[in-house]
């Protein structure tokens, strides 16, 4: 039993405390082990903080003795991105560029409620330099590597994250999405991941890209992403861009089923080249939503690619987060990243004013076009996840992440709730994510359509091999 204990949910492992069947501290050094015997291989955590991972879930023991839990997740491991700032300690971001002997005594506002409603923090999970990319890796922490095969890829920029939670290191994490920086990893392996609407997780500091930037769960099952939301959506006044708290219970009608919505399955968003097996899965799942009584219609909703759009906003925040570094520190970037730098130099204001203007049509025209649906579906990724160490599956230049992950950065420039829920494997045995997106503040319509395919399918339920590639275990 003590070995499947980091494999229990959120929901379940808060059921037996109550019970008095399990104690934290137990299940805080079943995750701890489990990180021990593979983040050699998997590379998942750049800090694990084995004395107070334990320390927090003494007090949390002590407290369900007395039948008194600080909140929803009191005695729930939890990790944390390495762009998140966490009091003691130090958040690199994945750079050589950020000096570690400084005062980390801050929390951000979601490690803050975390915490203050009794989760387990257990340490920090690696991520790109800044969160720049869709894959993780980067000059101070080296490669991440995908659960269900390590010559793959978990994707970024929360690929730790993502590695960590499909390893059964802990049932929460935190992650980031700038531009699909929490579903590339969820769907690259084979986990939940959602990106609230904008606004709706207070962050703080905010994020140097400015307003296409998330934070949201990870988790293995939408029921704990509907758990750890209603503990991290609560409101910090640090952040000036969060919306009203409006206490709203995340967890309250998941199941209440998606009969009679209306979805729009667009395959390809009129431009995207998607992969067969990953164009049949998400076709299959479409099928189940349907079965289930949605009533969808296959549908583009009529834009063309923002990429451009995007890359102006994206390269610009890298462009003011590194263009002061002194000349030494430059030196130490992601070759990849500096060359980002580079290309953000030739950026002129009417450049970046124009993209802020196109990015408003777009927002306008997604909320027309919402008005006639409650859900958009279409893929996570239109590839499964390919070698890790690579910037992109045809390694032909740097900052060419966008090019392959036209599904997500889209509804960052549009600020809507959207998720990935895996629906698959690949014949080699990578995941395949199934991508939702709602309507603007309506984050409660994608947990519940998630939560209702998840339901009807068992892709959630399977385990990584985590001892070598997806296709020797087959």
């Amino acid at each position: 039993m003590a070995d499947e204990l980091n494999w229990l949910s959120a929901a379940k492992l808060v059921k037996a405390y109550k019970k008095k069947t399990l104690s934290p501290v137990e299940v805080a050094r079943a995750c701890l082990d489990q990180v021990a015997r593979h983040d050699l291989k998997l590379n998942a955590m750049c800090l694990v903080d084995e004395k107070s991972a334990l320390k927090q879930a003494k007090a949390s023991e002590a407290r369900w003795r007395k039948a008194e839990p600080l909140g929803a997740v009191d005695g729930v491991p939890a990790l944390v991105k390495d762009l998140i700032l966490a009091k003691g300690w130090p958040t690199l971001r994945g750079s050589k560029t950020v000096e570690r002997n400084q005062a980390w005594d801050q929390d951000a506002p979601s490690v803050a409620r975390l915490r203050e409603e009794g989760a387990v923090l257990i340490g920090l999970t690696t991520t790109p330099e800044f969160g720049w990319k869709g894959v993780t890796d980067s000059p101070l922490t080296g490669i991440t590597r995908n659960p269900w095969d390590v010559t793959k890829t978990p994707g970024g920029s929360s690929g730790g994250s993502s590695a960590a939670v499909a390893a059964g290191y802990a049932p929460l994490a935190l992650g980031t999405d700038g531009g699909g920086s929490i579903r590339i990893p969820a769907g690259f392996s084979g986990i939940f991941g959602l990106k609230p609407s904008f606004g709706r997780v207070p962050a703080w500091p905010l994020s140097p890209f400015g307003t296409v930037a998330h934070t949201g769960p990870m988790t293995r099952s939408v029921q704990d992403a509907a758990i750890m939301l209603n503990v991290i959506a609560k409101p910090d006044a640090r952040d000036w861009h969060s919306l009203p708290y409006d206490g709203r219970d995340y967890t309250k009608r998941l199941d209440k089923g998606i009969k009679g919505l209306r979805i729009a399955f667009s395959p390809a968003l009129g431009h995207a080249e998607v992969d067969p097996e990953v164009a049949d899965a998400v076709k299959k799942a479409v099928k189940v939503l349907r079965g289930l009584g949605a009533k969808v219609d296959m549908i583009d909703p009529g834009f063309a690619d923002p990429g451009p759009i995007f890359r102006v906003l994206w390269w610009c925040g890298a462009r003011a987060l590194l263009s002061r570094l002194p000349a030494d520190k430059k030196a130490l970037l992601d070759p990849g990243l500096a060359d980002v730098l580079k290309q953000s130099l030739t950026i002129t204001p009417e450049d970046y004013f124009d993209a802020v203007k196109a990015r408003g049509a777009l927002g306008t025209q997604m909320r027309h076009f919402m008005e006639k649906y409650d859900l958009l579906v279409t893929p996570s990724l239109p590839i499964p996840a390919f070698e890790a160490g690579k910037l992109s599956p045809d390694a032909d230049g740097t900052g060419k992440w966008v090019n392959w992950t036209p599904f997500s950065y889209p509804f960052n420039l549009t600020q809507q709730p959207a998720a990935s829920v895996p629906c698959g494997f690949t014949t080699a045995g990578l995941p395949i994510g199934l991508h939702i997106i709602g309507r603007m503040f309506d984050d409660a319509c994608v947990l519940r359509a998630a939560h209702a395919y998840e339901q009807a399918s068992d892709w959630h339920k399977r385990r990584p091999p985590l001892n070598g590639t997806a296709k020797e275990q087959r």
